[in-house]
């Protein structure tokens, strides 16, 4: 039997939309750090985006929409449909703690136990999960997207210049860091995409 998948790209790509056949909607999620709603030419931007352009056209526009001005926040939110705090990553991943060295609430650092992902939630509707790109809400803490619904990632943050340390995380296991730097025409905005598709796949085989 074929399952629907979600997959949850948190990272800044394009993936076509894909149909399969199924009465459940197939389900794309990107989130895009660092990018002003302007920035896209949907929006007003100069920049031209046509491939983002085509999901606006094809899709449903926000007029009105906020964020938390951090991308630790903003997973959080995204991911579980709460305000950051309640779902314990109320700035970024580091614990904050009162004067008696207790940890605040709603500052863990990491998604907390009380809140539960959309991967869970489609997860136990029948869909395959996954997620490639920047997870960033609690990896520090042993949060990781296998123990929190995605049964498909590829993690970690590969686009600062000493991508020598890149460490990646695939499905629990840890890749590198590498002893060499990459190869300077080397993009993680290639790589998250790329295993999105090969996730997306090996959904459709199932």
């Amino acid at each position: 039997m074929k399952k629907s998948f979600a997959s949850f790209v948190l990272f800044s790509s394009f993936f076509a939309p894909l149909h399969a056949e199924n009465t459940k909607p197939n389900i794309v999620v990107l989130l895009v750090d660092d990018m002003g709603w302007s920035d896209l030419a949907c929006y007003g931007s100069e920049l031209k985006t046509p491939n983002l352009d085509a999901l606006a056209k094809n899709g449903l526009r926000f007029t009105q929409f906020y964020n938390g001005a951090r991308c630790c926040p903003t997973r959080a939110s995204l991911l579980t449909g709460l305000y950051p705090h309640q779902a314990g990553v109320g700035h970024m991943t580091e614990e904050a703690r009162d004067e008696n060295g207790n940890v605040r609430p709603g500052y863990s650092g990491r998604l907390n136990d009380t809140s539960v992902t959309i991967a869970e939630v489609l997860g136990s509707a029948g869909y395959f999960t996954a997620m490639t790109g920047k997870w960033h809400v609690g990896q520090n803490h042993g949060v990781m997207p296998e123990n929190r619904g995605f049964q498909r990632a590829l993690s970690g943050v590969g686009y600062f210049p000493d991508s020598g340390k890149l460490r990646l995380i695939h499905n629990g296991k840890n890749i590198g860091p590498r002893d060499e730097p990459l190869p300077k025409e080397w993009y993680s905005s290639d790589l998250w995409p790329t295993f999105g598709l090969k996730f997306i796949d090996e959904a459709l085989a199932e």
